[in-house]
């Protein structure tokens, strides 16, 4: 076997654990998720697992890692559409909310976040994700918002839309029958206003 198959079947095997872990956390949260149940969804041995991952917490900022290589292509997407990047973060409204009102979804990024807030190991690998994000962020920004903005004004204005996306999660298990049409048609107003508005 050639080194660049055996590579890509470690690579395979990886996200057959990522996608196994998240569907256990999903189910019984990471917390409640043992390495022999995710090794059992894996369809592989407790000991195939940890020759690919350390331990629970590596599994964790695996997927962790995978929300921030999404966010990096769809940054990357928006570098180079048409129309700017202002037009292209606000036709993302539309599928964001969709993704962030379901349930699976919100489950797993919930469940990151909760044992982030008892377990340091986790705290750290979100909060190193979220400094990432936040660089991203503040790119688009330098791009949208008008001169004379202080790096302080577009470091909050991130953190507020940080606040509205994240907290879509929420609000679509506290109350997942909202009309997201209108939703949507708010959030864009307000993602606009925060990107090249006055406030």
């Amino acid at each position: 076997m050639s080194e660049g198959v055996r590579r890509a079947t470690a690579e395979a095997r990886r996200q057959i654990i990522v996608d196994a872990a998240a569907a256990c956390a999903r189910r019984s949260g990471f917390h409640g998720a043992s390495m022999a149940e995710i090794a059992q969804a894996a369809g592989l041995s407790v000991g195939q697992i940890y020759r690919y991952f350390e331990n629970k917490e590596a599994i964790i900022s695996a997927i962790v890692a995978r929300d921030i290589a999404e966010m990096q292509a769809w940054m990357t997407e928006v570098q180079t559409r048409d129309g700017g990047p202002t037009d292209a973060i606000i036709a993302k409204c539309s599928t964001a909310v969709e993704e962030h009102y379901d349930r699976e979804r919100a489950a797993l990024d919930l469940e990151v976040v909760a044992e982030a807030a008892r377990n340091p190991a986790v705290a750290g690998i979100v909060e190193a994700a979220d400094i990432e994000k936040r660089a991203l962020g503040e790119v688009l920004l330098r791009r949208t918002l008008p001169e004379g903005h202080s790096d302080c004004e577009r470091r909050a204005r991130g953190e507020i839309l940080n606040m509205l996306f994240e907290g879509m999660t929420v609000r679509g298990v506290s109350n997942p029958h909202g009309d997201r049409e209108a939703i949507t048609r708010v959030l864009k107003a307000v993602v606009r206003r925060l990107l090249e508005g006055p406030l």
